[in-house]
């Protein structure tokens, strides 16, 4: 397997969904800054600079690990419960023989 391709690809994919984020985050940002009174619409851009900054802060302190993430490290804890699982095998199989 080449390794080299599948992190390319991983480093692709992960700043993909950080641009889907930062996108997400503006989108919220704006409408959160929208339900604002209208003597704050002048205000506007500045609320929603202030909104994703404290969006972000909020979510980074959460320590949050996107699908992705998760995914990956959900195969690999079944593959590594599945060599569990066949070394206990061969380690009964081997005290049986004792």
């Amino acid at each position: 397997m080449d390794n080299t391709n599948q992190f390319d690809n991983s480093n692709n994919t992960h700043h993909e969904n950080r641009n889907e984020r930062i996108e997400g985050l503006n989108s919220l940002a704006k409408k959160l800054a929208s339900f604002a009174p209208a003597s704050f619409q002048h205000l506007q851009e500045d609320l929603e600079k202030n909104m994703r900054a404290g969006l972000e802060s909020g979510l980074r302190k959460m320590n949050l690990v996107t699908r992705e993430e998760f995914d990956v490290q959900s195969a690999v804890l079944l593959r590594t419960r599945e060599k569990l699982e066949a070394l206990e095998k061969i380690v009964k199989e081997m005290e049986n023989r004792a």
